[in-house]
């Protein structure tokens, strides 16, 4: 039997043009009075997958989970599940259950009785009931807690019956709103991994809201960058951060450096930028198609660029002087900011390899910023 891991990475479905999305939201607008919630969004889930709706507060995608679970209809446009039009169907005859951010337990009843709680609305034979409480208890690991009620239980603990309670009645589609919010940071990053195993196990497609940058590079498939009620890209994780495919997703994803300059030269596969008022030359894969003259951004992460005491080989070329003016130790890695001659604070981070480093670089250093010409970005939108 292939192991999970493998299965996940050659999880794929959205580039087989023979594929059909699991979930299909076709050109849909929410407005609420004159206020445009969703605006003409248009979005492919595929079965199975872990899907991540990610976005500032405001921006639609808690909106876009409430109409996929048919607390509101869509103004226009339509939603399909599993071919099936969802327009005018309540949530409870939907193939669909949504995990809430509070949890939203039942706190006269067990641990065992929250989980059941859905599958006694269904109608479910007591066995059959039994046997899925058992089920469920030992999939999130809760089988000593069964009797316990929620006040007695740890943050995690609830997070986990609520999980064990959304998934009990074997929905099509898990949506989850929020779902770590309330966890410290250690039990939120543990929690990730076993959501992710979980999703695998079932079987299901999710799909979660989170403003947690983080949470969703980890646990997503793919993740729709949203805002004001749009979506910005779709991508994985990595296409996501590596290609950005424009200057809002570059910035909103993670830390960056963004430069804004005009293209002086194009040739061989290469551009060249100049930045002003640093008055010097990023020299990068040409990533974009750009003429000369034309104005265009750049976008390079900290942890692409290298910082040195030493003189690059040619200072003219991705490179720039300045003083190290903030230090910041984070353990894993310490991150540089470097203030040029201009102002402009450019951000560096590097990988603490080694526990010790000769002559390490200290406040008020002058140094060199540098970067290969294939560690940034064109960006044009």
């Amino acid at each position: 039997m292939k192991s999970l891991g493998s299965f996940r990475r050659k999880f794929a479905p959205w580039n087989d043009p023979e594929a059909k999305p699991f979930i299909a939201i076709e050109n849909v607008t929410k407005k609420f009075a004159d206020f445009t919630a969703v605006d003409d969004l248009s979005l492919n889930i595929y079965n199975r997958e872990f899907f991540a709706l990610l976005g500032a507060s405001g921006c639609g995608k808690s909106t876009l989970l409430r109409m996929l679970a048919g607390f509101e209809e869509p103004t226009a446009g339509r939603i399909l599940i599993d071919g099936q039009d969802m327009r005018g169907i309540p949530p409870y005859k939907r193939p669909v259950n949504m995990m809430f951010q509070s949890y939203a337990l039942f706190p006269h009843m067990t641990v065992e009785g929250n989980i059941a709680f859905g599958l006694k609305q269904d109608g479910m034979a007591k066995g059959d009931i039994e046997a899925r409480v058992a089920e469920m208890l030992k999939l999130v690991k809760l089988e000593r807690f069964a009797k316990r009620k929620p006040h007695q239980l740890s943050g995690g603990q609830r997070q986990r019956v609520a999980l064990a309670r959304a998934v009990a009645k074997r929905p099509k589609v898990l949506l989850l709103d929020e779902p770590l919010g309330a966890l410290d940071k250690k039990l939120r990053e543990e929690t990730q991994f076993e959501l992710m195993d979980l999703q695998m196990k079932l079987g299901l497609t999710f799909v979660v809201v989170t403003h947690d940058q983080e949470e969703a590079m980890t646990m997503a498939d793919r993740i729709a960058v949203m805002d004001k009620g749009k979506v910005m890209q779709v991508a994985t994780p990595a296409e996501v951060y590596e290609a950005p495919n424009s200057k809002f997703v570059a910035d909103f994803i993670g830390n960056v450096n963004m430069f804004e300059g005009t293209a002086a030269a194009v040739a061989n596969g290469k551009i060249d930028i100049a930045i002003a008022p640093e008055n010097f030359t990023i020299r990068t894969d040409a990533s974009k198609s750009c003429a000369v003259g034309q104005p265009v951004g750049f976008a390079i992460r900290p942890e692409k660029i290298r910082v040195s005491r030493k003189q690059p080989a040619d200072p003219s070329i991705n490179s720039a002087h300045g003083e190290l003016w903030d230090i910041a130790y984070f353990g894993d890695m310490t991150v540089f900011h470097v203030k040029l001659e201009s102002g402009r604070i450019i951000k560096a981070a590097s990988l603490n390899a080694v526990r010790t480093v000769e002559d390490p670089l200290g406040y008020d250093d002058m140094v060199w910023v540098n970067f290969d010409t294939d560690a940034g970005i064109v960006l044009t939108a």
